[in-house]
């Protein structure tokens, strides 16, 4: 499994214990910290569908599920791609994204660059788009910007900027209270989903600040499970098929 979501933790201990299964996780290594995984777990990167194409063959690997996040543009083509070339059964596992409700007032761009365009008017901008990319919005230099973030941002490109260091989930009245503390104007988030970072949205449309939402990259065509009940039943049924059809790794 290519991991690295609260689904493929989830999805993990669900088929933990399970003697049919025989689980390995993949983690980028990204996150400094992170809850203990059942089954194995390897850290870092493969080298291009190439290299994950050799890591499958020479691990005897017989199902790939896709559990990275949804942001995570290259490895779900990656995937794809070693997947296809060896024959496996792959499975997208990936959370409905957030859909705007009444009383929303969204701005959905493609990128993070359209996001930065998508400022307009704006002068008090709250980023959670995390601490790695915020490079696209360092030339505007008449915005003051808040970024929330875990650890400190190694390298800071905005000229107005102030750091909030926490640790979500949060609640919907802390984030009322932040964007009204800092007075933001404008949201700028990914279209991630879930319900750890939706409150968030509820607090913006409670006080009426426009979100500039950056919608997810495209994945490519194949199975697609929304939940970890989802994904259990397409593993029992491919595993059934595949042991009716005398498979063996």
């Amino acid at each position: 499994m290519l991991g690295g979501t609260s689904e493929a933790s989830a999805l993990a201990r669900r088929l933990a214990g399970r003697p049919e299964f025989e689980l390995t996780t993949s983690l980028a290594g990204l996150t400094a910290e992170r809850a203990p995984l059942p089954g194995a777990v390897r850290i870092g990167g493969f080298g291009g569908p190439d290299g994950l194409r050799t890591y499958l063959r020479d691990g005897r690997v017989d199902v790939v599920i896709d559990a990275t996040h949804p942001f995570a543009r290259r490895m779900r083509w990656h995937a794809a791609q070693a997947c296809d070339a060896l024959g496996l059964p792959r499975l997208r596992l990936e959370r409905p994204p957030w859909i705007p409700q009444e009383g929303d007032d969204w701005r959905p761009v493609p990128t993070l660059e359209a996001a930065a365009d998508a400022l307009g008017e704006a002068r008090r901008v709250f980023l959670t788009i995390g601490r790695r990319e915020l490079a696209p919005f360092a030339g505007k230099p008449d915005v003051w910007f808040l970024v929330r973030a875990i650890h400190l941002p190694e390298d800071l490109p905005l000229p107005n900027v102030h750091v909030v260091l926490a640790r979500g989930p949060f609640v919907e009245d802390y984030e009322r209270r932040l964007l009204a503390e800092h007075r933001i104007d404008t949201l700028v988030t990914k279209n991630s989903g879930g319900d750890a970072a939706a409150a968030k949205l509820a607090a913006a449309r409670a006080l009426g600040t426009r979100v500039v939402i950056v919608e997810r990259p495209p994945s490519p065509p194949g199975p697609h499970a929304a939940t970890v009940d989802e994904a259990v039943d397409w593993l029992s049924r491919t595993r059934s098929g595949r042991t009716a059809a005398g498979y063996t790794p």
